[in-house]
């Protein structure tokens, strides 16, 4: 019988365009849908990018080199040795997006059926890169009630097998905003070196932390030049998230040259948005410092009204731009539906994200939800309004209960 691959069988659907087709549905009945289900900021791409577009002195779009252009690797260069980050021209490969970079050094660093280690909840998607690579993800569970700290030294070290290449972190965290500490960085990174694992580390949000921290990348760590693999994206960074511009970079030559080979394969990065990639990078320092108060000031929004809401756990985020909260509802799926076909305040509603998307152990999250708290603050104040309202009228709504007792609920 003729049927899609194993590969296809197997692949999810995304945790946060799941409940799409029902905000498409409800906007069409003329509602209000406001969009915290995924992180695209409505903060104004800076002009400078799209200026170096518009005026781009290009005859012939060619191709570019397979590493990208040696121009921006240059500009790059100069933006992590300004970040404190020991990156040079020749550790860096340009990639289609972040997502790119991922699937890279999974295919680079792993072979079909090795394993790596993921703390959850994760962003969803490295699920399907996983499976996109044949490789299998080990869970380490983050608990909401911890503020979603890293799980223990001991927890990654009782799930290593002689499967196991690496270990994948976010950092600060999508979904959670959490944010590692450096000696929390250095005990995963001791981790590896005892059992010659990589340490591949997302950084797309390195920009937003807040209350005074400070992302560490993994790649300025003492010792780390043969494990260390860090994933970059301007996506976020620049509110870009349509130019599709990331980095694989990495300071072993071996992981290097195999994630150029796969990169041939596209054979190059897109050439406009590198050019606005280029002038992103040529950005002062202190182009983050309105973003990041801004990211700042709606996360104190969210966090405020969500710990106000009856039964609502809530961390608050050290960075990033998610919440994971949990709600009392039965099933947050259900519950993300319900906002979208039956419920509506002054013809209002919201899409959230539900979280069971973001866990790998099967029953977790059942309970919670991402939100992105990345619409004006306007928007975002109405949209929690809606949601306060919402959980007031919603017949799944439970009673609040220790998290215990509604983790053996969920997985019931």
């Amino acid at each position: 019988m003729l049927e899609v691959s194993k590969r296809g069988q197997a692949m999810p659907v995304s945790p946060f365009r799941k409940l799409l087709p029902y905000a498409e549905a409800a906007r069409q009945q003329g509602k209000i849908v406001y969009p915290l289900n995924i992180g695209q900021p409505d903060v104004l791409t800076p002009p400078e990018l799209l200026d170096a577009v518009r005026h781009a002195d290009v005859k012939v779009l060619g191709y570019a080199p397979g590493a990208g252009t040696d121009s921006y690797r240059r500009k790059l260069e100069t933006y992590y040795q300004r970040a404190g980050i020991p990156a040079r021209f020749e550790h860096i490969m340009v990639t289609t997006a972040g997502s790119e970079a991922i699937h890279f050094a999974m295919l680079t660093c792993l072979n079909p059926g090795d394993e790596v280690i993921v703390a959850e909840p994760f962003y969803g998607t490295y699920t399907a890169f996983a499976i996109a690579a044949g490789v299998s993800i080990v869970a380490v569970t983050a608990h909401i009630e911890d503020g979603f700290a890293l799980p223990p030294l001991a927890d990654f070290e009782a799930v290593i097998t002689e499967r196991t290449r690496a270990i994948l972190i976010c950092n600060p965290s999508n979904p959670t905003g959490y944010v590692y500490r450096r000696d929390e960085l250095e005990a995963l990174l001791g981790l590896c070196k005892r059992h010659d694992l990589y340490l591949l580390s997302d950084e797309a949000y390195r920009e937003y932390c807040y209350d005074g921290a400070q992302a560490t990348s993994a790649l300025s760590l003492a010792g780390g030049e043969k494990h260390v693999v860090m994933l970059d994206t301007i996506s976020k960074r620049y509110s870009a998230c349509g130019a599709h511009v990331g980095a694989l970079v990495t300071r072993n030559p071996d992981v290097w040259q195999a994630a150029f080979h796969f990169g041939q394969m596209r054979i190059c990065p897109p050439v406009l948005e590198m050019l606005a990639a280029e002038a992103a990078a040529d950005l002062p320092a202190s182009y983050f410092d309105g973003t990041r108060a801004e990211y700042q000031a709606r996360r104190d929004l969210t966090v405020a009204a969500l710990q106000a809401m009856p039964g609502v756990t809530c961390p608050v985020p050290g960075g990033a731009f998610y919440v994971v909260a949990r709600l009392p509802v039965d099933d947050a799926e259900k519950f993300g539906q319900w906002l979208l076909e039956d419920f509506t305040l002054d013809n209002q509603t919201l899409m959230l994200s539900p979280a069971n998307g973001f866990y790998h152990t099967p029953g977790l999250g059942r309970q919670e939800v991402r939100l992105a708290y990345v619409i004006n603050r306007t928007d975002l104040a109405a949209a929690l309004t809606c949601l306060a309202q919402a959980l007031l009228q919603y017949p799944g709504r439970t009673a609040s209960q220790p998290a215990g007792l509604a983790e053996a609920a969920t997985a019931s």
